[in-house]
């Protein structure tokens, strides 16, 4: 085996274990938030979740893999670490950034949600109209 095949698989396990962890934690832990935001509304909630889970997992691996091709074949030990350290780092960066996206638009659903919330319950300033 050459030092670029094993630069290869190891990418390839830590890149596609840090992605199914984090999406995981985030998930279990995102959970609890999104029932919360949505006003107990678990089947709302837990649909958020997955479709978050999946657009995670489709940015994340894909630039894994794409990235994975990036840089010169390492030909010795310490060239493997270097890559591996400096693409494992770079996964480690997008996937910290998928999560402040997701986040960010959560934020935005739920102020919209709590808009149409005021709203119904007639808080918001604009109340429906009467019901001929």
């Amino acid at each position: 085996m050459t030092f670029a095949t094993v630069n290869y698989l190891a990418y390839i396990a830590i890149s596609a274990a840090l992605t199914i962890w984090v999406a995981h934690t985030l998930s279990t832990r995102g959970r609890v938030f999104l029932v919360e935001f949505l006003r107990g509304n678990e089947t709302l909630a837990d649909s958020i979740n997955h479709l978050l889970v999946v657009g995670f997992y489709l940015v994340n691996l894909g630039y894994a893999m794409l990235a994975m091709s990036y840089g010169e074949k390492p030909e010795t030990v310490d060239g493997v670490l270097e890559a591996l350290s400096f693409k494992v780092g770079l996964v480690m960066l997008v996937l910290g950034a998928t999560h402040f996206f997701n986040m960010s638009m959560i934020a935005q659903l739920g102020k919209k949600l709590d808009r149409f919330f005021q709203m119904q319950r007639g808080e918001g300033g604009a109340q429906a109209a009467p019901a001929k």
